[in-house]
């Protein structure tokens, strides 16, 4: 028997933070327990209708928030709300493999247009690795809207 794994996140924004993720990952927020989405519903405002039903208030309705990958290959990812803002450094970090299997110049591109294309999302570009074979293939740095490192590779 495997365990599997979720990924958790403390977020200020659980909602807005699951949205960039989701973007980035090609993942979708689940439908509420129990709740039929039909083809092109929103289940972010699902989530809003299934929380007010059972009775939790407009203030505690982005406590939480979870996103998971359509072909059940990926771990879920959850968010958390905080009251406190990121501090430091990540000691655990997602790398997202947006140039698997390229390599020199075609490989940078490759992650330089997915760069561009987080950016536009809200994520930040901290730094390019440049490649240093045999150890590094090169990748690039960058943090999501709030703050927390991951690694374009």
């Amino acid at each position: 028997m495997s365990n599997e794994v979720q990924v958790t996140f403390d977020a200020r924004d659980p909602r807005a933070l699951s949205s960039f993720w989701r973007d980035v990952l090609g993942y979708v927020h689940p439908a509420p327990p129990g709740v039929d989405l039909p083809e092109g519903a929103d289940p972010l405002a699902a989530w809003d209708e299934f929380l007010a039903g059972i009775g939790v208030p407009e203030a505690e309705r982005n406590a939480r928030s979870a996103i998971e990958d359509p072909a059940g290959r990926g771990p879920r990812l959850f968010f958390q709300q905080v009251p406190e803002e990121k501090t430091i450094k990540n000691r655990v970090h997602l790398d997202v493999r947006a140039a698997p299997g390229l390599r020199g110049g075609e490989r940078m591109d490759a992650l330089e247009a997915e760069c561009a294309r987080l950016v536009a999302l809200g994520a930040s570009r901290v730094r390019r690795d440049e490649p240093e074979p045999p150890m590094s293939a090169g990748f690039i740095v960058m943090t999501d809207p709030e703050g927390n490192e991951f690694c374009l590779d």
